[in-house]
This record gives C-alpha cells, sequence and structure tokens, in this order.
C-alpha cells in the first residue's frame, strides 16, 4: 500500500491556521456543547477500582448537576476487568436514555502491544463479552517500524474479526512513537484498510507517550480519512487523545474537524475526544456563560 508523502512544513501551517478562526459567543456555546458529547471520559491506573469506574460512569452520565441540560458524554473508558462495573452503573441511565453513554476498553495488551495475538483477541473477547461497546486496540509500533506492514494489517484485522457485530474498534496508532508524519499517513491508512467500518475509528494515542495529540498529527488522520471517504464513500471516525487540556484546544479540533471532513464527522459517532482534563475546563467555561462568573475547578468532580 503506497500512501502519499507528508508536506512537513504545509501540514504544520495548516494546522496552525485552524487556531487562529474568530468564534462568536453563540457559536462557543454551541461548539462546548458538543464537545462535552465528545468526550470519552477515561481512566486507566493501576489504583483503578469498580468505586472509581462508578464515579466516572456518574460524571459521565450528569457532567455537571448543576446543569441539567448538558448532554452526557460520549463513553467511559477502562480497563477489561472494570467494563462489567461500568455497565452495571450506566444500565438503567442507558435504558432510559435516547442516546447511550458507552463503554469502551482498552484490550490487546494497552499500552504496549507487546502480547502475542492469542492473549490479545482474548483480552478483546473477555472485554466485549462482559459489555464493551468499544474496544481502543494499540498496534504493534515495533512491527511498524521495522517495516512489517502486512503483520500489523492482519493483527489489526483479527480484532476487527473479534468485534464484528459485537462492537466498535478504535485502532491507537501511538503517534508519538511513529517518528514522521509520513508514518502516521501510511499508518493511518494501513488501520482503515484493514477492515474498518462506520463506526469505527483511527485514534492517535494511548496517552502514555509523549508527545501524544497534536494539530498537526491530527491533520495528517483526519486527511486520511477524507481520502477514504472519497474513494469508498465510508466514514471511518477519529479520536485525538492526550494533550487536549483547554475548552479552546477543543474548539480548534473542531474547526479543523469541519474545514477538512464537513458537518457529517460533527457527532459524537464519528469524533470523540480522549482527555479526561478537558472535561472540566469546558464545564468552566459553560458556566461562566451561563452565570457570568467563573466556578473554580474544585466544584467540579475530577473526572
Amino acid at each position: 500500500m503506497l500512501s502519499p508523502s507528508v508536506d512537513k512544513v504545509m501540514i504544520e501551517q495548516r494546522a496552525a491556521s485552524f487556531t487562529k478562526r474568530s468564534i462568536k459567543t453563540a457559536s462557543k456555546v454551541a461548539g462546548l456543547r458538543l464537545a462535552l458529547s465528545m468526550l470519552d471520559l477515561t481512566t486507566l491506573e493501576g489504583k483503578d477500582s469498580p468505586e472509581k469506574v462508578r464515579s466516572l460512569c456518574q460524571k459521565a452520565m450528569r457532567p455537571d448537576p448543576a446543569d441539567p441540560t448538558l448532554p452526557h458524554v460520549g463513553a467511559v473508558c477502562v480497563y477489561p476487568n472494570l467494563v462489567a462495573a461500568a455497565v452495571r452503573e450506566l444500565a438503567a441511565f442507558n435504558a432510559s436514555s435516547p442516546t447511550r453513554v458507552h463503554v469502551a476498553s482498552v484490550a490487546t495488551g494497552f499500552p504496549s502491544g507487546q502480547y502475542p495475538l492469542s492473549v490479545r483477541l482474548d483480552d478483546t473477547r473477555r472485554a466485549i463479552d462482559d459489555g464493551a461497546d468499544e474496544i481502543d486496540m494499540v498496534i504493534s509500533r515495533g512491527l511498524f517500524l521495522a517495516g512489517d506492514r502486512a503483520g500489523v494489517f492482519d493483527e489489526i484485522a483479527a480484532v476487527k474479526e473479534v468485534c464484528t457485530g459485537r462492537a466498535a474498534l478504535k485502532v491507537i496508532l501511538e503517534t508519538g512513537e511513529l517518528e514522521t508524519y509520513d508514518n502516521v499517513r501510511a499508518a493511518s491508512d494501513l488501520a482503515i484498510a484493514a477492515g474498518l467500518t462506520e463506526g469505527d475509528f483511527i485514534k492517535t494515542s494511548t496517552g502514555k507517550v509523549q508527545p501524544a495529540a497534536t494539530m498537526p498529527v491530527t491533520l495528517v488522520m483526519l486527511e486520511s480519512i477524507r481520502d477514504h471517504y472519497l474513494k469508498t464513500g465510508v466514514r471511518i471516525g477519529m479520536k485525538p487523545a492526550g494533550g487536549i487540556r483547554t475548552a479552546k484546544q477543543s474548539l480548534h479540533y473542531l474547526v479543523m474537524l469541519k474545514e477538512t471532513l464537513g458537518d457529517q464527522w460533527l457527532h459524537p459517532d464519528r469524533f470523540r475526544f480522549g482527555a479526561s482534563t478537558l472535561t472540566n475546563d469546558i464545564l468552566m467555561q459553560l458556566a461562566k456563560q451561563r452565570t457570568g462568573t467563573y466556578a473554580a475547578p474544585y466544584d467540579f468532580a475530577d473526572a
């Protein structure tokens, strides 16, 4: 598979241009509400517990109890062994709501991907059996950088086969380890070609490696999605993850998304932020628009 080369100077200039758009107050509020609905609230720590997951789910359902008009977030993302706890906590809400808070699970040997494929597939099956709606898999960067693109393709295809008909698949490229924009583009094209369909995503990062999501890297991935759509009509989703911390940054990403892929992607089914620390800054900005004063960070529960 031959991917187009990426002009480093032009991609960085183009990405920077999206940060200079003027956004009026009404559009800003609408954009922040949309960004909130696109969040994947995530806890991926060694000390994670069922109680922490239950707390995360409560925040996902009602991000700011003082403003019940706000949308719920897109998903909660947890380790496979905590999927069942998340499903239980969200069950009543999801049964009564017209839209769901999805349960996503990192599987396939997250974050390193350095496990035998059979183990990664079992990890995926177990998470889905426990109720995961979405699987966030990480590719083997070692295979990719060693030139074994066919091996990476086959592994993605194998995980996709397990997910088909049961869960959406998000393929994490771990772009901070891919070294060049050309590699990011090639990995994006490869992941999409390995069988991704409507409802699946490509994702920048695990959040465990720096740099994580950046606007130029995200733009390279959006262009891969755009080119695939123009060829096939299939709309693959995008998830930048890690390093997006402010409400202002989230608006920059949404501008880039709209101008690159159009309004069809301005929906949680096609775009997500993997950035739990972003949540409270969005809530603070929305509270400021609602009340005229800034709330303190401690006025909001931790994400």
